[in-house]
């Protein structure tokens, strides 16, 4: 995570400090494993693919999106350190072990999330899943209404661009609502990624119309997080590990960074409204010169999050 950190601007920042109150982050996505960076995080596992009562996952995917978000970095000796390691996770699983998922199963997961959102004190939803086109009109109209009223009820709801683009309007049906921050993902890797750089194809928002997306952008190309997939050796005296890192791409490796950045600052503000976080969020961000449906307010910039009052 040291490029990360630098592509959004953590230098000289105790980002990792205890603040105040740990922040609980929903995170809907295909679980999450026992890995050692992860224990203690999870709050509560609830699935909704399987239906299974101990915390799994058999695809990969939400394990390393929640070491991105906050995951403790012991195993590294902190190199690989989440955004916001002191967050509790509540875990949704609304993915196979295909990392495939299903408009019915997600809606199920976000009115689940309402009724226990003052339960286990939920302030934001992380949905590092994009969500393409449904034709069902009603189920669409049901899941706009699922994530309206998480919305509504004061959760800041942060969701992947998807990985359609780079054509315009490309982007996830979810991410193109108005009541979600949506994050796209840009990193300045040419020279190291010039083909898999997942700048190339993070969903776009449409050239003109009502809202403008995504919202923001943060680094998502080779993004280095847990491994759901590592091996114990077992020792006479302790346990060691095998394969417990891995590199992924995409708008999904982008959307826990700001995840991460809103819950360190709601941390050190935790009387901010999700409507105030999310501003905060945009207008601290870099400008990157882009066109607006590519970047939409700009890089992701952390110093600026949490060093700059919100009277910009």
């Amino acid at each position: 995570m040291n490029r990360v950190r630098k592509r959004i601007q953590l230098e000289g920042i105790d980002c990792y400090k205890e603040l105040k109150r740990p922040v609980t982050v929903a995170v809907l996505d295909s679980g999450i494993a026992a890995h050692p960076d992860l224990i203690g995080k999870c709050m509560v596992f609830k699935d909704f693919v399987n239906k299974r009562k101990v915390s799994y996952d058999d695809s990969g995917h939400g394990t390393h999106v929640c070491g991105i978000l906050c995951g403790s970095g012991e195993a590294s000796l902190g190199k690989y350190r989440g955004i916001a390691p002191s967050c509790r996770l509540v875990v949704c699983k609304v993915l196979d072990e295909q990392g495939n998922g299903n408009a019915e199963t997600m809606i199920e997961a976000l009115e689940w999330l309402w009724e226990c959102r003052k339960l286990y004190d939920i302030r934001i939803v992380n949905i590092s899943v994009g969500v393409g086109h449904m034709q069902d009109k009603r189920k669409y109209a049901l899941l706009t209404q699922a994530l309206e009223k998480l919305w509504d009820s004061g959760i800041l709801i942060v969701c992947a661009a998807g990985n359609k683009g780079p054509r315009a309007g490309s982007i996830s049906n979810v991410g193109g609502l108005q009541k979600v921050l949506t994050v796209g993902c840009h990193d300045d890797l040419e020279e190291r990624y010039p083909k898999e750089n997942c700048e190339h194809y993070s969903g776009r928002g449409p050239k003109t119309g009502m809202y403008r997306k995504p919202d923001l952008v943060a680094p998502g190309t080779g993004i280095v997080s847990c491994n759901y997939a590592f091996r114990r050796i077992s020792c006479e005296q302790s346990s060691l590990y095998e394969n417990l890192y891995i590199a992924k791409s995409g708008t999904s490796m982008a959307t826990p960074m700001v995840s991460g950045a809103a819950a360190l600052l709601w941390q050190k503000e935790p009387s901010l409204t999700n409507e105030e976080l999310s501003q905060r969020l945009k207008f601290s961000a870099s400008d990157l010169g882009k066109p607006w449906n590519s970047q939409g307010w700009g890089m992701l910039n952390v110093k600026n999050l949490l060093e700059i009052p919100g009277n910009y």
